[in-house]
């Protein structure tokens, strides 16, 4: 849930999140089941083709099903999730990752990412989410 200010449980896991904000990962918007995140591709992500490598777009995608699946309020972790890649990246592509809620129920939660640069869509993820006791 949002307080007044607007601020989930998933800005509070971000503010922690020093994997991702080491990449340069910015929260755009989190909440009600949904996330925006975004990355711009940096020449340390280029694989051996020249293009960006799958492991940062997974990264992205994985961020923002993060941010959908906590925006909730109870610690919320990955179970598993898969991803393809439609279109290659490139240094200096700005990737933006949206995040939708498909299904919850009870500790269960299934997530759609798509990945866009410029309007098109360079990756499409899927994230099974498990919500957890914290100790």
């Amino acid at each position: 849930m949002a307080g007044d200010d607007g601020r989930t449980a998933a800005h509070d896991m971000f503010d922690a999140d020093v994997a991702s904000k080491g990449l340069g990962i910015e929260l755009v918007s989190a909440g009600d089941g949904a996330a925006v995140a975004r990355m711009r591709v940096t020449a340390a992500m280029l694989n051996g083709h020249a293009i960006g490598h799958g492991g940062f777009v997974f990264l992205l995608a994985d961020t923002a099903f993060a941010l959908a699946c906590n925006s909730h309020g109870p610690a919320t972790v990955a179970a598993g999730g898969e991803i393809s890649f439609l279109r290659p990246v490139r240094e200096g592509d700005l990737l933006e990752a949206r995040a939708t809620e498909r299904v919850r129920h009870g500790r269960s939660g299934i997530y759609d990412v798509t990945v866009w640069r410029d309007g098109e869509v360079v990756a499409e993820f899927r994230g099974r989410s498990r919500t957890i006791a914290r100790d």
